[in-house]
């Protein structure tokens, strides 16, 4: 019963700091499935994280295998609803009220303001898990080389993926 009431408060807090999306509460979700709780290694984590991105639907499904490692198929069921339904309700309403203030002048501000830390939060992601799981000088290399591929071409991430198996 307590691994449910910590799943649940874990992911419905998440849930209300996704801003941006998923990505920017991964490091979050390593810290306490990983070192807080022990639900989890750093290895099984990372590919988790690595399942989730594969597996087709939102990349923030990693919350099931990390409730299902934790849980069981409730904790699964449970981290799932945890995660979306929070955030889910406080869109709905924002949306509401975003609507109504189409013309405001501190709209435009907010959003120029917001997409900063949304981009932040993705990148602080990627290095927790690089610095969870790259410890030698070739996985670090092929870490690198991928990166810079997806970043600076217009090669498909498969075949990214498939050259850095």
């Amino acid at each position: 019963m307590t691994t449910l009431l910590r799943i649940a408060g874990l992911f419905g807090l998440l849930s209300l700091l996704s801003v941006g999306g998923g990505n920017g509460v991964i490091p979050d979700m390593q810290r306490a499935a990983v070192d807080q709780y022990h639900w989890m290694t750093a290895r099984e984590f990372l590919d988790s994280f690595a399942i989730s991105r594969a597996a087709p639907g939102p990349g923030s499904l990693i919350v099931l295998l990390v409730g299902l490692k934790a849980a069981g198929v409730v904790g699964a069921v449970l981290a799932v609803l945890a995660m979306y339904l929070p955030s889910s309700l406080l869109v709905f309403c924002g949306a509401r009220a975003w609507s109504s203030a189409a013309r405001a002048a501190w709209r435009a501000h907010a959003e120029r303001a917001l997409a900063p830390v949304a981009v932040g939060l993705t990148y602080a992601s990627g290095i927790v898990l690089v610095r969870s799981t790259e410890h030698d000088w070739q996985a670090l290399t092929v870490t690198a080389a991928a990166t810079l591929l997806l970043a600076l071409t217009e090669v498909h991430p498969l075949l990214v993926l498939l050259l850095g198996g």
